[in-house]
């Protein structure tokens, strides 16, 4: 699979993180992937958010965790997290987030939070330390600080099968 043009992000299988790139150093990520997930450090805490999405803290200051489908990469111009289930290509699999968006998505009622953010976060795989991101596999979201309404739902238009995330202003 050739990527065209965005930045795809992935995990070993997990939830990914957005984090706030101020407080990298204070995600430990996985201490062991023994025993119950409470024993997990971190990466336990992130992998016991249920659903698609959910808020941990770091420090004072609050991640977004993206549920288990592992590849994933950032719309800007939609403030939308785009996780690719399946599709065939990215840019049918773009085109087709942005004409869900665009025709109105209708959200799961039971994914939406709010989440409080400082500035700049990281979308990266919280298995690894904050201050050790994997070189390829991360990627900088620049984000104005303010509280945002995270949304999400599961959509399949033909054969692009995603999860979207929308980040919508609240401030």
């Amino acid at each position: 699979m050739e990527w065209l043009e965005y930045t795809w992000v992935s995990s070993a299988g997990g939830p990914l993180l957005v984090a706030p790139q101020a407080s990298l150093s204070l995600w430990t990520g996985a201490d062991s992937t023994d025993g119950p997930l409470e024993d997990w450090g971190d990466y336990g805490r992130a992998c016991a958010i249920d659903g698609y999405i959910g808020v941990v803290a770091i420090g004072a200051r609050q991640a977004l965790v993206l549920g288990d489908e592992p590849t994933t990469t950032y719309l800007p111009s939609e403030r939308l997290v785009l996780r690719w289930a399946a599709a065939y290509a990215e840019d049918e699999l773009v085109s087709a987030a942005r004409r869900a968006v665009r025709d109105g998505v209708e959200w799961d009622a039971d994914e939406d939070v709010c989440w409080l953010v400082d500035g700049p976060v990281v979308l990266f795989d919280p298995a690894w330390p904050g201050s050790e991101l994997e070189v390829d596999n991360h990627l900088v979201i620049d984000l104005h600080p303010g509280t945002y309404r995270v949304r999400a739902t599961y959509r399949a238009d033909g054969d692009n099968w995603m999860i979207l995330v929308q980040l919508q202003p609240m401030s």
